[in-house]
């Protein structure tokens, strides 16, 4: 870890395997059963609260909440009642019921109605991008219907422009605005991601928004669904389209066709309504310049996780080792290091363990719309499952190519031998589906950063074998293997970055051709 705006030493002269157990000692603390797997306010996430707060007061860290280390945030919570809820297809005057979790699942939010039936129309990727002039939606009668599309974009559209327009808020905006009564989104079958079980039990478990969501943001829809895309036949049966017409085309260039299904869906939808409590967790390091510590880098990770779930193997605590219990435990130990070593950057340091990331980035949301500290925000930096599943050689950096941030985290992986790379896997949209986004919908330059492979190693095997077997299920817990000596180099790297953007005259600033620009403020 760099002193006083130097670089540090070099990778091998530390002890990382001393380190990396330190940084595997927060894991435990926070990944353990008596966490019960986080749930956005329950008992066991304000335990890990509990426990990140006295972690950041022994780091040094001044309180940087509204309440002590604490910035309280409040949910409206929706929770389908799954055995009162049904779904079905009605088809030239036939009724055939739908399995929940089988073929598909309610979404519930706040706005889900109790009953609705509406005609389909399967609307391709379902984006709609004014600035490129590209609408899945002209030309449709969507009103009061029911509209179906895959997650994903066609191949010829930039990647941030595809990942911005699938974020929820601007689905919401769009088909709101065509006048849908509902969407059904369909994972990409041809991009790796859970099997759809695990989205079916995900899908079903609490959801939740922010009571103070602003008066800019949009209202889901009365219905929202998953389907499972091993099942598209049922939805494209006597439509006089087929799915492998549509598989065919997915992921290329151009649009998907659009047709009317002719089918509608009745759905019966029993939604608990509840409220809940929960916290971000702020600490800050005050920068050493008085004319530049009221600028601040951020380093944030998830603290929520999954609670207590369907049990799989016979486990039901949803641990969240690597996601993300990894993740804060390099926010505290980056504090340690700095502490220990007397580093003061000159602009100051938020270390911010967030609330609601599993609910939709809730906590970051609220933090980067009502942030505590006062002053401006001129960059964050993300970890969310950066998995130190093997050495570190590559670092992969979502964003590496939007921003100023990008040549600055090169210089700084190269000091330490390691060789950046951007995102493996542009259309899973991730760049949009963690903390990052928040703070960029804000104009803040931020990365997303993470342990990085080869195509084709074996250490592309082991990651895929992660994301298969162990994400969003009770299998990420700490009898995993992990590999501690890359996680201590990580959180070095990081923290190193985190230092020289903090001491740099410039402030960050997004790369004039970056689609994220618009956000500049």
């Amino acid at each position: 870890m760099p002193t006083q705006g130097t670089a540090g030493s070099p990778k091998g002269k530390r002890n990382w395997e001393a380190l990396g157990q330190r940084w595997w000692s927060h894991v435990q603390g926070l990944a353990n059963d008596e966490m019960e797997g986080r749930e956005t306010g329950s008992p066991g996430y304000r335990r890990a609260a509990e426990y990140v707060i006295n972690q950041f007061q022994s780091a040094g860290l001044d309180a940087g909440g509204d309440d002590g280390f604490l910035q309280h945030v409040d949910f409206n919570v929706s929770q389908l009642d799954e055995p009162k809820s049904s779904v079905s297809l009605v088809r030239d005057g036939r009724v055939t019921p739908l399995e929940l979790r089988g073929d598909t699942q309610i979404i519930a939010t706040s706005a889900t109605v109790r009953d609705l039936e509406a005609d389909l129309v399967f609307v391709g990727y379902g984006l709609d991008i004014p600035e490129l002039h590209y609408s899945d939606l002209a030309g449709l009668d969507l009103k009061g219907k029911i509209a179906v599309y895959f997650r994903g974009g066609p191949s010829d559209l930039p990647g941030p422009v595809k990942a911005h327009y699938q974020s929820p808020r601007e689905r919401y905006i769009a088909l709101g605005k065509a006048g849908a009564a509902g969407g059904i989104q369909i994972l990409n079958p041809k991009v790796p991601d859970l099997p759809w079980p695990r989205v079916a039990t995900g899908l079903l478990m609490s959801r939740m928004e922010l009571v103070d969501a602003g008066p800019d943001e949009p209202r889901p829809l009365p219905i929202n669904l998953g389907f499972n895309p091993e099942r598209l036949d049922r939805l494209f049966a006597g439509s006089g389209h087929t799915v492998s017409e549509v598989l065919e085309r997915l992921g290329g260039p151009g649009p998907l066709p659009r047709f009317p299904l002719g089918a509608r869906l009745r759905i019966h939808a029993d939604v608990r309504r509840s409220t809940a409590r929960s916290a971000n967790v702020v600490g800050v390091l005050r920068g050493s310049d008085p004319a530049l510590r009221k600028e601040y880098v951020i380093a944030t990770a998830h603290l929520d996780h999954l609670g207590i779930g369907e049990p799989i193997n016979g486990d039901s605590i949803y641990s969240g080792a690597m996601d993300n219990a990894s993740g804060v435990a390099t926010l505290i130990e980056i504090a340690r290091e700095l502490n220990e070593s007397g580093t003061r950057p000159k602009r100051s340091l938020v270390f911010l363990a967030v609330t609601g990331e599993e609910k939709g980035l809730l906590g970051s949301e609220y933090f980067a719309n009502h942030p505590t500290v006062s002053g401006k925000i001129v960059a964050e930096f993300n970890m969310d499952m950066f998995l130190p599943l093997f050495p570190l050689k590559y670092l992969e950096v979502q964003g590496i190519a939007e921003s100023s941030l990008g040549p600055e985290v090169r210089d700084v992986a190269a000091e330490t031998g390691v060789e950046t790379q951007p995102d493996h896997e542009p259309e899973r949209v991730l760049f949009i589906r963690s903390d990052q986004y928040s703070f960029v919908k804000q104009g803040v330059p931020a990365l997303s950063l993470s342990v990085g492979y080869r195509k084709g190693s074996p250490e592309e095997k082991v990651s895929a074998g992660f994301f298969r077997d162990r994400y969003h299920a009770p299998a990420d817990d700490l009898d995993q293997p992990v590999d501690r000596v890359a996680a201590a180099q990580f959180t070095d790297l990081l923290g190193r970055l985190m230092v020289k953007v903090a001491n740099d005259a410039k402030r960050p600033a997004w790369n004039s051709d970056s689609f994220f620009r618009r956000f500049a403020r």
